[in-house]
């Protein structure tokens, strides 16, 4: 029994041979190549594929793998936005996610980006940067004095909700389906609601037809003056022409953005400042009130060995069940 295991980072090789050592039934081969048109072949003659990777899985690469006869395909990571659902389900796939790897990861960095906002902590670093140790005019703002407003309340809103109000702050949160784990803790509201008290608003949505470029000029005219946006859920969830017009207004006194409508152009690599061609990107991450990292609230030692071990267990299953408790439903 052999599974192949495409785009994989040093940091996860210590929980795949871990794993490895734990299903001494098991072959496991890596690759460091993304799964593509190409790197398809790579894995023929194993039984299934675990993969990771933001860019959109070509068409042509899991034409390749089902004329290989591998249709068990289980993904690293939540998101399965970048499959062509359709297809898959034509070729026979079936495909397994890990649908909550660690909660308190992206919680956490969701959480620490809104206080690095409240504490104008990039707007000092650049200070020092032309050595200037002046306190003001850079007065920060206090977590407990906030309304913050969590939007979707799965697993790691319902997470960063409960931090939030650690720190003092009132929550309030939108969503589909309401936690009874946040009684006492969060208030519902609409979402219009939402937008019209939050001071700090957070995302914790997939990104669906009906959540794409939720957060645009429409909502943003709903939204306090000053109200500091954060985003670690998905780049599409905000439109970004909106975004840098109300940062230009004032609408927005600032934004920490882990994801990006177009963030597969430069996260994730080396890259020239000259060779982007992403004007939106480039307005936006030399503001001192907007916080840009590559797509990291994920990145932490615990997420990467559940991403990794909970994944292969997932194609084992598939291989030897039919089946998965992580099976993704399209």
């Amino acid at each position: 029994m052999k599974i192949y295991v495409y785009g994989v980072y040093s940091d996860e090789v210590p929980y795949i041979k871990e794993w490895q050592n734990e299903h001494p039934e098991v072959t496991v081969a890596t690759t460091t190549e993304l799964l593509n048109e190409k790197s398809a072949e790579l894995s023929k003659g194993s039984n299934g594929v675990v993969v990771f990777q933001q860019k959109p899985y070509p068409d042509d690469a899991l034409r390749q793998l089902a004329a290989n006869g591998i249709t068990k395909m289980s993904l690293r990571n939540v998101g399965v936005d970048n499959i062509n659902h359709k297809l898959a389900t034509e070729l026979g796939f079936q495909i397994t996610n890990v649908p909550v790897y660690s909660p308190a990861a992206i919680a956490e960095f969701s959480v620490t980006q809104a206080l690095n906002l409240l504490r104008r902590t990039k707007e000092f670093y650049l200070k020092l940067g032309k050595g200037d140790y002046n306190w003001a005019p850079h007065i920060a703002k206090e977590m407990n004095k906030q309304i913050v407003g969590i939007v979707g309340t799965g697993n790691i809103g319902s997470t960063a909700a409960k931090i939030f109000a650690g720190f003092g702050a009132k929550v309030i949160a939108y969503s589909r389906h309401k936690n009874p784990e946040l009684d006492g803790i969060v208030e519902y509201v609409e979402l219009k609601e939402l937008y019209k008290q939050s001071t700090i608003i957070s995302l914790y949505l997939p990104h669906v037809p009906a959540t794409d470029k939720m957060i645009n000029r429409k909502t943003f005219s709903m939204m306090k003056d000053g109200v500091l946006l954060i985003n670690t859920a998905r780049g599409p969830l905000v439109d970004e022409d909106a975004l840098i017009d109300a940062l230009d207004t004032g609408k927005v006194g600032g934004a920490a953005l882990d994801v990006l409508t177009g963030e597969t152009k430069i996260f994730n690599q080396q890259i020239n400042e000259n060779e982007i061609d992403y004007p939106e990107f480039k307005s936006l991450v030399k503001r001192p009130n907007v916080l840009i990292t590559p797509h990291i609230a994920f990145y932490t030692d615990q997420a990467i060995k559940n991403m990794v071990k909970m994944s292969l267990s997932a194609n084992l299953d598939l291989i030897t069940t039919g089946t998965s408790d992580k099976l993704v439903k399209f």
